[in-house]
This record gives C-alpha cells, sequence and structure tokens, in this order.
C-alpha cells in the first residue's frame, strides 16, 4: 500500500525515528480502516426500509426435473381445466342418487259457490325396475372415466414437460459447442493472418478463415434462438408466460437405460389409455342397464281429500297410476345402448392392439438411438476430435493447410452436433414411453437425472 517514505536532507536519528513511527502508526490505522470497511461491506445484511439493498435479487436454484414436472401439475392450464371437469362429475352422482319429486295438485269443479268441490291431491311417484341405482352407477362411471381422463393428461404433462426439459440441456450443449466454435474459429483466424503476415501462406487462406469464421458465428445465432424456443416451450408447459429460473439440474448426456420389452409389456394393461377404455366399457354396460330398466313403467300413487259444499263432507282420495307400456318401451334407445356398448368392447380391443405396437416402437427407437450414442461416444467422437488436434498442431507446424484444418475442424463440430441431436432424440423415446405407459419409468428418468 505504501511504496516507501523519503526524507529530505539528513535530520537526526531522533527526528527520524519519530516520522517513521508516524508514518507505520498511520498505515496501520489505514490498513485496520480499509479492512473493516470491506468486512462490514461483506458480511453486512439489507435493514428494513434499506434502499441500497433493496434492487439486489436473490439467486434462484437450478431446475430439477422433478421440480418442473412439480410445477407442471400444479400449473398448467389443461391439468386445471381436466381437474374441474373431474370435480364436476361429482354433480352427476349427487344427482343421480335424488329421488323424484312429490307433486301437489288441486282441482276445483263447479264454479258455483253451493254446488263447488275441491280437491288437494299429492301425488308420489315410485321408480321402479333399479332406475335410481342404475343412474347411480351410470354417474360414478363417468366420475371415474374422469378421473382416467385426468390421470392420462398427467402422464402426458409429465412426459412433455421431461422431453421439454432435455431439450433444454441439449439446447444449452449446443450452444456451448457453437461458443467453442467460435472461439477456435477466431484462434485459427488469428493463427492464419499471423502467418499472411509472415509471408508464409497466401492471402487468401485468411480470407477463407474468415468466412468460415462468420458462417460458425451464424450457427451461434441459430444455437442461441433455439435455447431460447426451448426455454419458451418448457415454460409454457409449467404455466408461466416468463422464465422465472435461468438453470437447470442435470445433463443432457444423462439417458435413461433401455427397458427390456418383456419388462414393459405387463405394464399396458395399467397404462392411461386401457383404463380409460376399459372404463368406457363398463359406462356403457351400466346406461344399458339404465335403458333397460326405463322399460319398466314407474308407479304414482295419489293421496288428498276432496271437499264438497253441497253436502259439507271431506272425502279421503287414494289413486295408483300406471303407465302402459303399449306403444314406447324404450327398445330404440335400449338398442343404441347395446350397440354403443359393443363398440366400447371393439375400442379396447384397438387400444390394446395399438399400445403394444406403440410402446415396442417408441422401446426399439430408444434402443437405436442408445447404440448410436454408444457408437458415437465410443468411436466416432474420439476419433474426429484426435483428427482435429493432429491438423491444428500440423498447420501450426507448417504441415498443413488450412483447408485441411477446417475440414478437420468441421468433421468434429458436426460428428459433435449429431451426438447432441441423437441424446435429444433419446429423451424424447423416453418420454413417449412413460407418457404411453402412465409414467410407469418416470421415476427412472428423475433417478438417472439427477
Amino acid at each position: 500500500m505504501f511504496k516507501g517514505i523519503c526524507f529530505q536532507g539528513k535530520p537526526d536519528a531522533r527526528r527520524g525515528r519519530k516520522k517513521i513511527k508516524l508514518a507505520t502508526a498511520a498505515a496501520a490505522i489505514l490498513l485496520a480502516t480499509s479492512t473493516g470497511a470491506f468486512s462490514q461491506g461483506m458480511t453486512q445484511r439489507p435493514v428494513a426500509g434499506s434502499n441500497a439493498s433493496a434492487d439486489v435479487a436473490a439467486p434462484v436454484a437450478p431446475l430439477s426435473l422433478a421440480r418442473a414436472i412439480e410445477l407442471a401439475l400444479e400449473g398448467n392450464p389443461e391439468m386445471a381445466a381436466a381437474t374441474r371437469q373431474f370435480e364436476a362429475t361429482e354433480g352427476q352422482v349427487l344427482q343421480g342418487r335424488t329421488r323424484p319429486n312429490p307433486e301437489l295438485a288441486y282441482s276445483l269443479e263447479d264454479a258455483r259457490s253451493k254446488t263447488r268441490t275441491q280437491s288437494w291431491q299429492l301425488n308420489l311417484p315410485v321408480e321402479l325396475g333399479g332406475k335410481r341405482a342404475a343412474r347411480t352407477k351410470a354417474a360414478e362411471k363417468s366420475r371415474e372415466q374422469a378421473q382416467a381422463q385426468l390421470d392420462e393428461l398427467k402422464a402426458t404433462v409429465r412426459a412433455n414437460v421431461a422431453a421439454a426439459y432435455f431439450d433444454v440441456l441439449t439446447a444449452q450443449e449446443r450452444l456451448a459447442l457453437a461458443r467453442d466454435s467460435v472461439a477456435l474459429a477466431k484462434s485459427s483466424t488469428d493463427a492464419v493472418a499471423k502467418r499472411v503476415a509472415a509471408g508464409k501462406v497466401s492471402p487468401v487462406e485468411e480470407s477463407k478463415a474468415r468466412v468460415a469464421e462468420a458462417g460458425i458465428r451464424v450457427e451461434l445465432s441459430q444455437a442461441a434462438s433455439e435455447e431460447r424456443n426451448a426455454l419458451s416451450r418448457l415454460f409454457a408447459l409449467l404455466g408461466k408466460i416468463e422464465a422465472p429460473f435461468t438453470a437447470l439440474e442435470g445433463k443432457a448426456e444423462n439417458i435413461p437405460a433401455v427397458p427390456q420389452l418383456a419388462d414393459l409389456q405387463p405394464l399396458i394393461s395399467s397404462s392411461p389409455a386401457i383404463v380409460l377404455a376399459r372404463i368406457e366399457v363398463d359406462r356403457r354396460k351400466a346406461l344399458t342397464d339404465l335403458e333397460q330398466s326405463k322399460r319398466v313403467p314407474d308407479v304414482t300413487v295419489s293421496v288428498g281429500m276432496q271437499r264438497s259444499n253441497e253436502t259439507q263432507r271431506n272425502v279421503l282420495l287414494f289413486g295408483v297410476s300406471v303407465p302402459l307400456p303399449v306403444f314406447d318401451r324404450n327398445e330404440g334407445n335400449l338398442l343404441e345402448a347395446l350397440k354403443l356398448e359393443d363398440k366400447a368392447r371393439d375400442e379396447l380391443q384397438v387400444a390394446t392392439v395399438r399400445l403394444h405396437s406403440e410402446v415396442a416402437q417408441a422401446r426399439e427407437r430408444l434402443a437405436t438411438i442408445a447404440s448410436e450414442i454408444q457408437a458415437l461416444q465410443q468411436d466416432v467422437l474420439p476419433g474426429a476430435k484426435s483428427a482435429y488436434d493432429a491438423a491444428t498442431i500440423g498447420f501450426e507446424n507448417g504441415k498443413f493447410n488450412f483447408l485441411e484444418v477446417l475440414d478437420a475442424q468441421r468433421t468434429y463440430f458436426t460428428a459433435k452436433a449429431q451426438y447432441l441431436k441423437a441424446l435429444g432424440e433419446a429423451h424424447r423415446a423416453a418420454a413417449d414411453v412413460d407418457r404411453l405407459l402412465g409414467g410407469t419409468t418416470a421415476s427412472r428418468l428423475i433417478a438417472t437425472q439427477n
């Protein structure tokens, strides 16, 4: 902090020692003051009403895949709408359990006061044939169907979030690769410019280097745009307009293991699509039973009182009315319900066959991409990197021209981009398996990512 203390003239020893002591004390005071101020600035916490620290935002923790799925299930608009649909089916169950309302009837005979007769009557419908139980069961099946649809949507949201999450990680890796490419292109351009200045290579080589650098900068801009779009898609699934998280946990290289097809086949029977189709069959069967119960006519029991002004007497009334199923026996509605029940069974069979095929295709796609990734990791990338390093060293020593270096660089970064693309496809294939099977392997994705 102090370069030295200079004395002019030739003071005596006592006066020199006094000045040295004063300077030493001043230096100690300044050092202590600056150290205390620095430590106070590092340890001071913001107080209420302080404007100096009000603008300092707390750092946002990186977003994990598990947290992203949790936020999506909480804030996704489609999930909110499906939840409201499920809650609405509770009204169907409540309405199905209700009994028919009684009816109060009043009649007047003869408008003349002396001979007037008035009647008050209470009509009570009585449902027969198990209509109320069949109606309640059909409503409960509709509620189960809404719950199955909600579960299917949850599986779809989880799969979409997982795919979008790893798309962001892959885009970030691609952006980092593009930045490295720009840095290497810049260094190569500088090296060529120096050799041109030294007269070792033609100026044409420098022009080629600058053109290549400009092309790589365009790729950098495209990679940055792709990363922003991937973040936008991810946070749209979370129900967020703006991106509250600036970093994600995990790496794109962490891909899930490829499951065996024999392990996936038993899970198809409990997948959301199959469960939903099976519940539709049960619901159609309940609606058929409801239409069958409507073929039994209901009975209306009537109780009342009649008052005659002429006789001045009250008469008790009691009656029973039964509709005669002569013309309308509900045959048309019953036939429709039976055919729709058969259709639901056919759709269940179609869904089962289709899901077996889709799961097998998704698993095969994942296995193929995993093999491609392994080949790229073990053979292609190391070889391309070694060739690029050798070409760079040879160019620096004057053994290779710049075109050979540029070709080796392009080969390496193309292989790296192919590797990142394969990683993204692998995560999407794994997400498809999760979506088809209802998230049965989502825990593997999360465990692998974390």
